[in-house]
């Protein structure tokens, strides 16, 4: 039965098993993927180490830095090639991952992809004395690297055309012009690409852009081939939801709660987070969590990117283990978790 949008009790008890995770000391291979320095901050990161004895994969550890699926296909491939030979790895492809979980949601065959990768780097590192082998993938497209919102766009200017109210401010429209522009341009139900309810969406446009037409929103039908948005992991919104603001009365505030939704919905989906949330420039995402979320923005207070440590708390919630070190001064990844307001 399927379970927390994707997660099936099996796919859960894989991801939760924490027997082969963590790092061998001087390995006899180490596979890598999105480690590179072209992919720091673009794909999710997943290390393999092997101790072989001859050609046989005696113990095998792995450290991920991603979703729960991800995880999972980890814990399935370690499961799967501990105690056998290095030429019976070959057959670790994602197809086989993927029956090993009891198939991983389609949006998310690229989790057994990865995994699967960089397994087959550290093999390829085996078989080459040990030397580190980081996994030939595609780069993160352009358009990942930069905003996804053109301000010229026809929805995005109609939206920030209309009249300013009084105690608004001008980044949370631009923040949520972004966000809906986005949201209508993937096409489908835009609720469902914003984890948001028609109600919500009419809250912000009533709150930050009175008088547009609400018909120009709901435009947009799904399509019966179109890719379905990313399922939201139930622990990033717990986590944002646990840093809405409360007034004395104890009722939470609303824009920040929809703000909360909707960076989890967002984190979901692949690249750096701020472009999935339509914005134009990094430094606004931590901007507008200092406004709407101001405990989760002291919470981060080492600068982490903030998909990466909303992921991480997660991480941390379950008892998983995503860090190399336990200081991230020292880490040899620092750069992938962190990086300048302005890069």
């Amino acid at each position: 039965m399927k379970t927390m949008q994707g997660y099936t009790e099996k796919i859960r008890k894989y991801a939760a098993d924490e027997t082969h995770i963590g790092l061998l000391d001087k390995p006899d291979g180490t596979g890598e993927v999105g480690l590179r320095d072209q992919d720091k901050g673009n794909r999710l990161a997943v290390r393999f180490t092997l101790k072989l004895d001859n050609e046989l994969i005696k113990k095998i550890r792995y450290q991920v830095f991603g979703c729960g699926f991800t995880i999972a296909a980890c814990a399935a491939i370690a499961e799967l090639s501990e105690g056998h030979s290095l030429q019976e790895s070959i057959q670790c492809t994602p197809d086989l991952i993927n029956r090993k979980l009891g198939g991983l949601p389609e949006e998310r065959n690229y989790c057994a992809e990865l995994a699967a990768q960089a397994f087959q780097a550290a093999v390829n590192s085996a078989r080459n004395g040990a030397k580190p082998v980081a996994a030939e993938i595609q780069p993160e497209a352009e358009e990942d690297l930069n905003p996804r919102v053109n301000r010229r766009d026809p929805f995005y200017r109609a939206l920030l055309d209309t009249d300013i109210p009084p105690g608004i401010f001008y980044e949370d429209r631009q923040m949520f012009a972004g966000l809906l522009t986005l949201a209508k341009q993937e096409g489908g139900i835009m609720t469902n690409r914003l984890g948001l309810k028609s109600t919500d969406v009419d809250k912000i446009l009533a709150i930050y852009f009175p008088g547009f037409d609400r018909r120009k929103v709901t435009s947009s039908e799904p399509q019966p081939k179109q890719t379905p948005p990313p399922g939201i992991n139930p622990d990033v919104l717990s986590i944002l939801l646990s840093h809405v603001p409360c007034d004395q009365a104890g009722r939470k505030a609303h824009l920040a709660e929809l703000l909360a939704k909707a960076i989890a919905c967002r984190a979901a989906l692949p690249g750096h987070l701020w472009v999935s949330m339509g914005l134009l420039k990094r430094p606004q995402l931590t901007a507008a969590i200092r406004r709407h979320l101001p405990t989760l923005a002291l919470a981060n207070n080492k600068g982490m990117r903030w998909k990466r440590y909303l992921f991480k708390q997660a991480c941390d919630m379950n008892g998983g283990v995503m860090c190399k070190s336990p200081n991230c001064a020292d880490c040899s990844d620092y750069h992938l978790c962190f990086a300048p307001e302005n890069a």
